[in-house]
Order: C-alpha cells, then structure tokens, then sequence
C-alpha cells in the first residue's frame, strides 16, 4: 500500500493543475447558461460548443449531450443553475464506464517480477519524464527498478534517461546510438533477471514514421523482450501531451492500431485549458488513464482517479 500512497492525487496539487481548464470551463458554462432558467435547446447547443472547445471531442461531445437531453426530457423544469452537477454526474459515469481511472493494486501488478511496461509516444510530450518520475517513485517505495533506453534514434533520449537514472538511483541499460532498439530491450530484461529487479520501464523510439514501420519495430521489442519474460510487456503505456488538444487523440489513434497499448498518461495538464482530453481520449478509445502530469515536480505525476478528476473540474457534489 506504500507504493499507491506514493502515486496516490494530492487534492491542491490537482486543483492547481487543472485550475486552467477549470476557470475556461466554467467561464463558458456561466455564458451558456446566462439569462436561461431552464436548460433548452439553446442551452444545449451552447454546452455542446463549451465541450467541444474544451477538446472533449465531438464524438464524446454528442455522446454526453444525448445523455443530457434524456434527463431535460424526464424533467421538463432543470433549471439551468443545475446543468454543473448533471454535466458532472455524467462525465463521471461516462469515465466509470470507460474504467478510467481504475488501477489495480500495484503491489497485486508487482508480483508479476520483473513487471515490465513499454512506454511510447511521440517526442516532446513528456514521455522521457515520465519514464523518469515513474522510476523514482517505484524506487522511492522500496522497488528495485531498471531502465532501458530502447529510443535509440536519438542521442538525447538516452542521455536524458541516464540524468533520471541518476537521480532516482536507478541503473539505465543503454547501447549507442543508432544501436538496434530490441537488442537494448533485450539486455535490459537480462540485466533485471540477474539483479532480481521487480519493476522494468522499457523507454521507445518517438517517432511516428509510418504505421507499418512503427507497427513492425513495436513488435519486435515485444517479441524480443519475450524470449527473456514470456509474457512481457505486462503494460504498454501511451504518453500523450493533453496540452496539443486534438493532435492528442491522431497520435493515440496512430500508437493504438500499432500496439497494444493498455494503459494511458497524459501530462502537461497544468499547462492548458484542454483538459477535457482526458475525457475524450477515455471515452473513444476505451482505454484507461492511468497517470496525469499537473506539474513539473516529481509527485506532480499522480495516479488518474475519476471521482477526483471531475470534483477538482466542476467542483464537489453539493450534499443532499
């Protein structure tokens, strides 16, 4: 339980982190709804155009105003003042659905040894930090971790893996430049083997060249590392940047027809008013937000809850 304590929200760290898309959400929400005493057709339309300019997506958008629509329909009087809470209620069922934000113990993940994720994503969204905050904290709590710096295309990534190593005292297996990606994974699940490691974070070209390029060098990490651990990787974890907005949701549709990607972080959201990202890229590609980057320090990289997630964006329930 020590380890989810490490990665578990801290309630004004994520306020502050979403305070951004906080205050642009509800500066729309307050327009839509000005001079309304129930929630209309233009009332709807209005909230239709304050979640798609909050990068939701149109397809989640329409997803969520049905279900919208279908309340006013039961209840002809909402008033408008309400339309907060029920657009909280429903976000929160829609990323229920989508288990968002539904983690495993890790401890449980663990016993799997050594556990074994493969991080990809494109270059610049974070992907590197993460890798490096997600060895420090597992280090922090007592587990014995190994990095291999597997982006072998550029010479900055292992580089800037190796300062992480550093930092979190963690070993960071790496060959030269240009060195072929599955023979780093290779050496690093070897390395864990001998050394008895219980976590490692396999880090992967961030490239997006062509989707059969990306598909084929992905798999034969995979297969690779698989004649070291039979079932690895355990988790293949998708960095996305939530500060790009839409150009999140191509790259998330590029890296999932390419791999099986299984787990989702999505960082930089101190930085932007496009929270609602999170939401969307749950709801369309069915699969779960595990981690969210509010800030720069290490334990600025949080485990993704839903329930804290929607208070911290439309406020806490009112009490019945």
């Amino acid at each position: 339980m020590a380890l989810f304590g490490l990665f578990k929200s801290k309630k004004e760290t994520l306020d502050k982190g979403l305070e951004k898309t906080r205050e642009s959400v509800f500066s729309k929400l307050s327009r839509a709804v000005v001079g309304k005493s129930k929630v209309d057709d233009e009332v709807l339309d209005n909230l239709e155009e304050v979640l798609v300019t909050s990068d939701v997506g149109v397809t989640t958008t329409l997803k969520i105003i049905g279900r919208i629509e279908e309340r006013v329909s039961k209840d002809k009087f909402v008033n408008a003042t309400e339309l907060n809470d029920i657009l909280r209620e429903e976000i929160t069922l829609l990323l229920e659905e989508n288990k968002a934000g539904e983690v495993k113990n890790f401890e449980e993940e663990l016993n799997r040894k050594p556990y074994v994720m493969m991080v990809v994503g494109v270059n610049g969204v974070g992907k590197t930090t993460t890798i490096g905050k997600l060895a420090h904290q597992f280090s922090k709590a007592g587990k014995k971790v190994v990095i291999g710096a597997a982006d072998t295309f550029r010479a900055a990534a292992i580089d800037q893996l190796k300062v992480w190593g550093e930092r979190a005292n963690v070993p960071v297996i790496a060959q030269q430049m240009g060195s072929d990606p599955a023979s780093v994974a290779y050496d690093t699940l070897e390395s864990a083997m001998k050394t008895g490691a219980d976590v490692v974070i396999i880090d992967t070209a961030g490239r997006l060249h062509n989707k059969v390029g990306l598909m084929n060098e992905l798999t034969k990490i995979k297969r690779v590392m698989q004649k070291v651990v039979p079932d690895a990787p355990h988790e293949i974890l998708l960095v996305l940047d939530a500060s790009t907005g839409q150009n999140a949701f191509e790259q998330a549709k590029q890296f999932t027809a390419a791999t099986e990607v299984n787990a989702l972080a999505l960082t930089k959201l101190d930085g932007t008013a496009k929270g609602g990202v999170v939401i969307g890229i749950s709801d369309q590609f069915k699969i779960p937000v595990k981690y969210i980057g509010v800030g720069e320090k290490i334990e600025d990289l949080q485990l993704f809850e839903r329930r804290a997630f929607v208070d911290s964006l439309f406020g806490a329930p009112k009490s019945n």
